[in-house]
C-alpha cells in the first residue's frame, strides 16, 4: 500500500516547485516572478497601484506585527528603470518595450508551463483547477 500524503503536502510542495522553476526560468532573463505578474497585469491596460496589488495580492506578502504589507511598487522600480513600465499621475502602463519584452518571456513561460503539465490531459488539468478553486472558495477566497 502506497503512502497517501494529504492534500496540503502536495500544494505546498506544487507551490513551492512552480516558484523555483519560474524564479529559475525569469532570473535567466532578469526578470522576478512578480515582475512578470505585474507586466502581465498592465498588458491589459494602465493600472493603479491598487489595482496592481488587488491583481497580485496572493503573491504579496501580507503584513505583520514587525513589517507592512509587501506592495507592487516594490516590484515595479526596475520595471520602470528598464523602461518597460512607465509610472504616470494615475498609476502605471506598460511601454512599447515592456510589450515586445513581455512577448519573448511569454514564449519561455508558455515552455516552461508545457514541461510542467508533461503527461497531464487537459480535462485533468482543467478538474484539478476546478478542484482547487472549489476548497479555495469552501476557505472563504471571493473573487
Amino acid at each position: 500500500m502506497s503512502d497517501r500524503r494529504p492534500i496540503g503536502f502536495w500544494l505546498k510542495l506544487v507551490d513551492r516547485l512552480i516558484d523555483e522553476q519560474f524564479a529559475l526560468t525569469l532570473d535567466e532573463h532578469g526578470i522576478t516572478r512578480r515582475q512578470w505578474q505585474l507586466l502581465n497585469v498592465l498588458a491589459s491596460g494602465p493600472a493603479s497601484v491598487e489595482q496592481l496589488d488587488a491583481e497580485v495580492a496572493p503573491f504579496l506578502q501580507a503584513a505583520t506585527d514587525d513589517s507592512p504589507a509587501e506592495s507592487s511598487v516594490e516590484h515595479l522600480t526596475e520595471l520602470i528603470e528598464s523602461a518597460w513600465v512607465n509610472a504616470t499621475p494615475t498609476g502605471y502602463e506598460l511601454t512599447e518595450r515592456g510589450a515586445a519584452a513581455l512577448a519573448r518571456l511569454e514564449v519561455v513561460v508558455a515552455d516552461q508551463r508545457t514541461r510542467s503539465t508533461e503527461g497531464v490531459s487537459e480535462q485533468e488539468y482543467l478538474t484539478t483547477v476546478g478542484v482547487l478553486e472549489r476548497v479555495a472558495r469552501n476557505l472563504g477566497f471571493e473573487a
